[in-house]
Formats: structure tokens, sequence, C-alpha cells
């Protein structure tokens, strides 16, 4: 969930718009996962969190044994279902649930997964503390490859219903304290060491954390695009956090979980 082109809502979560199949973001994450030391094993089963429309889990397919969104929107799913039967993926399926409340396994015995991944979602929670939750859906020592938006990333990501400003898209917005910028945002926002520390809190060890490079995806294609995206936007990651649009995190779950 990376852009607000359009305002969706499923219950009192604010969605967003999945990135489309094609957009920069979803190809750049794939690569960042790919590049993780024993992530990808055909011999293991990937989870996804907020999985959307499915576009980051039918590039990850080829990988994995078998691979299973979770997402809250039951139209995503239809996307997700027809993109499938176009590409002929075997071993990728979505089931609608809120994970926040409801038990993936409906409380029946099942085997956790060895993978997961889970992109611009825990921002979105009611409560960002539930992300404790996914640890009981993976097997101790699972990897796992998590993303939420920069706070640092000159404009907000997710828009803000700000007064008086019909744009929701106001530099430097997002910079403001934290209590301020949460009255009026469409979701939260993070620092390094507030997505750290809310992690380790909720079982995970941290790994590596990178920020990722702003994909561009918004603006239209053109000069001014492709200037940007060759000559200060074209690396997967970035040491300036104020290029990034999101925190790429990777963790596993602590073996004492």
């Amino acid at each position: 969930m990376t852009r607000v082109d359009e305002t969706l809502f499923e219950g009192e979560h604010y969605l967003g718009r999945p990135a489309d199949h094609t957009d920069k973001i979803i190809t750049r994450r794939a690569e960042l996962v790919k590049e993780i030391p024993g992530f990808c094993n055909k011999n293991l089963r990937l989870l996804e969190i907020g999985s959307g429309n499915g576009a980051t889990l039918l590039l990850m397919s080829p990988e994995m044994k078998e691979c299973l969104g979770v997402d809250i929107y039951e139209g995503h799913k239809k996307v997700f279902e027809e993109i499938k039967a176009e590409q002929g993926v075997t071993n990728c399926s979505v089931v609608i649930k809120n994970v926040e409340e409801q038990d993936l396994f409906d409380g029946k015995p099942a085997e956790k997964f060895d993978r997961l991944i889970c992109f611009e979602v825990i921002e979105h929670f009611n409560d960002d503390r539930h992300v404790k939750r996914f640890t009981r859906w993976l097997k101790p020592g699972a990897l796992c490859a998590i993303s939420v938006p920069n706070k640092w990333w000159i404009f907000e990501t997710h828009g803000a219903r700000l007064p008086l400003l019909p744009w929701n898209r106001v530099p430097f917005f997002s910079w403001l304290p934290r209590p301020i910028h949460e009255r009026f945002s469409n979701a939260r926002i993070y620092t390094r060491s507030r997505i750290k520390r809310l992690l380790e809190e909720s079982g995970f060890e941290i790994l590596e954390i990178k920020y990722i490079t702003a994909p561009m995806d918004v603006l239209k294609e053109g000069a001014l695009k492709r200037f940007l995206v060759k000559n200060v936007f074209g690396n997967n990651t970035t040491g300036i956090p104020f290029l990034s649009t999101s925190i790429f995190i990777t963790a596993k779950v602590k073996d004492s979980q």
C-alpha cells in the first residue's frame, strides 16, 4: 500500500491504493528481498501480510515452494486472482482476514511459515503493537522482510486530512512532531529507531535496516522522471534518508518465540 490516488477504507482501516504490478516500488522491494542471504528457497513457504493485489507475492512465487497472501479487502483478492490466472501461477493464494483481530489458522493446528514479507502495512494498523501477532504464524528463526514509510522523506506518502488544504501531499508535513502528524495523517510514519524498537519488542531480531530509494512512481513519464531516476533515484537503496520513501528491515523471529 504505497499510493493514495484513491481513498479506500475497509471499516475503520485506511487502505490507500495498492501499487500497480508494473510500479518500480514493487520490483525494487522484490529485488531487495532476493538479495537477503538464504531468504529464497524453493523448499520453503512464504507468508505476505497485507498482500494487496498480490503484485509482490506473484513476483516472489518462482523463488518459493508456496506463497500465501493475507489481505483485509475482498476487492484486492479479485484482482490478484485475475492476474494469477493470466500468469499461470499455481503456488500462490490469498485469504481475506483482519490480522489484528483474526487468527490466520482459525485456532487449528497448522504448519507455520518459513518466510514473511510485509510492505507498507503496519502503519495502517489501529495499534501497531499487533505486529507481535505475526510471530504466531512463523517458525522460530523465520526470516522476515518488512517495510514502513520513512519519516524523513519530503512528502507524506499516505496523504493526510489537512484543514483548508485539498492537496494531501504537503511537503515536510511528515517531519512534524508525532502527535501533530498522527492527528491528521492517514497512516503512521516511522524513524529507524521507532520501527526497530517496535519489532524488537514484538519478538523479532533485527538483522539489517536500509532506506529504500524513492521509486518516483507518482511522477508522470517524461524527461524529468527519466533524469531523476537515472541520476538521483536509480539505486534500490540510499544512505540519504531524504531520498527514501520507506525503511526496509530484514529480521528474524527470535528462537524463543
